[in-house]
Parts: structure tokens; sequence; C-alpha cells
């Protein structure tokens, strides 16, 4: 294989481009496709303060570098979940890439500070296990980036995650999430502005990155994510990208141009629209007395801690 730019000895094929790269032009496309999409969505301006979310995986460790590579003031936020053996490895993770390029991280562990964690919060609440873990993840990115004087918080979500949540939501026409789909949710009262700069590279792209920029990321997933529908929306579309390069990048990007527009009136309203109160625990903007993410800790906090026996949980 050749490299479509300097004819130089390739090292990955990206078929939806139909194209071939070497080493130094496929970063600086990573770079360009998450320039491309900063500017094109108004994620970022100059300046700006970026609070990455990083859980010591491929896209969000890959995602940091890149926002350091293209000068942008980015600090980490690790969340120990308390997933077993899962969650030591991606802490260890997370803060030795933090500690060898001296880049500032926090670290918030839910067992040390609210005396629960994921495992034990899905079995006292019957939530499901993603459920209970993305209600304590958003709430403590939401509060930590407020806290810090943060201008956005910034997601390793890549195309293949956004094409396939846009798959699960459009199966069951979830206007409510099909307008809230986008690569930008703007700030509001009591939440920060979020951003998705990786909606252009994929799953293989970001490990590529990571393989060539001697990141160590945690390869494998969450043992409490089996069974997550999102995974069967994932291998679904790897099959139709198998057969059809480009389609997701299709897919997705053809919402964002032609449909979610359509969708806007469902958006639920801000707070500061809707009168939402405050939760009288932590102060979130909330429709009852305590926030979703405060009941969840009264009803959790105390609680025998759940083992796990899954594999990666030891």
């Amino acid at each position: 294989m050749k490299c479509r730019v300097c004819r130089g000895p390739a090292v990955i094929d990206i078929r939806r481009h139909n194209a071939n790269f070497c080493v130094d032009h496929f970063l600086r496309l990573c770079r360009d496709q998450v320039t491309k999409a900063i500017a094109e969505f108004s994620m970022l301006e100059r300046g700006d303060r970026v609070l990455v979310a990083v859980s010591g995986g491929k896209d969000s460790l890959a995602l940091w570098d890149l926002l350091r590579e293209l000068g942008y003031e980015a600090d980490g936020l690790y969340i120990g979940l308390g997933i077993g053996g899962y969650s030591d490895r991606s802490g260890e993770a997370v803060k030795a890439f933090a500690q060898e390029r001296g880049w500032p991280l926090q670290v918030i562990d839910l067992r040390d500070e609210f005396d629960y964690d994921v495992p034990t919060a899905a079995k006292v609440t019957k939530r499901v296990p993603c459920s209970a873990c993305g209600l304590s993840k958003r709430h403590l990115f939401d509060k930590a980036a407020l806290d810090g004087g943060y201008d956005a918080v910034a997601t390793g979500h890549n195309l293949d995650d956004e094409a396939a949540v846009l798959f699960g939501n459009t199966l069951r026409w979830q206007t409510e999430y099909l307008a809230r789909q986008m690569p930008v949710l703007p700030a509001r009262h009591g939440f920060p502005r979020k951003v998705k700069p990786l909606v252009s590279l994929g799953e293989r792209e970001m490990a590529a990155y990571c393989v060539l920029r001697g990141i160590d990321y945690i390869v494998e997933e969450c043992p409490m994510a089996a069974g997550n529908k999102h995974l069967g929306y994932k291998e679904a579309l790897n099959e139709i990208e198998a057969r059809s390069p480009g389609s997701k990048h299709a897919f997705y990007f053809g919402f964002l141009a032609r449909a979610a527009e359509r969708f806007r009136d469902a958006a639920p309203d801000g707070p500061e629209e809707s009168g939402l109160g405050l939760c009288t625990r932590c102060g979130a903007p909330s429709t009852n007395e305590l926030c979703a993410f405060c009941h969840l800790v009264e009803r959790s906090a105390g609680a025998e801690p759940v083992v796990l026996t899954t594999k990666g949980a030891r």
C-alpha cells in the first residue's frame, strides 16, 4: 500500500475515503478531521478551557491528546465507577497517561466520595447498570465543569458511537433523543456546553491513532455492558459498513444536514424556560426536591457493596 498523499509506505487503509495513509499523513488526517468538526459545528473557540471526560479507553485518551496537539487548554476528569478490576485498570491507565505528560487530571471516586459504586447502585435502585453509570457521570462532569470554570465538556464519542445511537433512536422514533443528538449541546442554566470533536472519526481510526502515538489504553469492554443494545446496533452497522463503506458517515451526517432540524421542537426546554427548581442538596436543576443524582446517592450510599464475578472484574 502507498500513501495517497506522499506515495510512501502506508500503514492504514480507510475504505470510506478509498485511500491509504502513511503514519504522518494519517495523524494529520485525524488532526484535520477534529479541527474541521470543531469549526463546522462551532464547538470551541481559541482560549476556551476544556474538561475532557477520560475513561482509559482509546477514544477519550486520543481526544485529550488531539485537543492538546491542537493547542487547547484541555484538562482531564476521570470518575472511578467501582466496577471491579475493570475500573482499577482504567484508572491506572488514565493516571499513567496524565502523569507521563504532566497534564492536569481530576479524579473522583464514587465509593470514596459518595459511598456507593455503579454495581451497587444498579442493584439497589433496580436500574440498568448503564443507566446508573450514565446518570452519575453526567452529573459529576457537569458539576466539575461549572465549579472549575470550564467553557465546555468534551467527550470521546466517535462516528461509530453516534451512528449506533442514531440507529437505535430512529428504530424507536425517540424524538426527544433525536432532538438532542447533535455534536454540540449549548450551555444552559446549570449545564455546561458539551462537545464531541471525534464525530468524523471511527473506532478503527482511534485505535490506530493511539498505537501510532504510543498511547496505552484499556482494550476490554466494561463487564457490565454485556447485552447493551448499543453494542448490537454497532454490530449491525458494521455489517452494513463492510458491504458499503461510508454508510455510517452518510447516515449520521445526512441526519444532521437533512433531518435534525425537524426534531428541534421535541427537545426538552431548558431549566430557565421551563421553570425548573434547584436540588435542595446540590443545587443542580431539578423537577423535584432532590435531583436524580442525589436521589441515587440517598438510596445507594451505605448499601452493602456488590462484588462482581463477571469476566474483567476480579
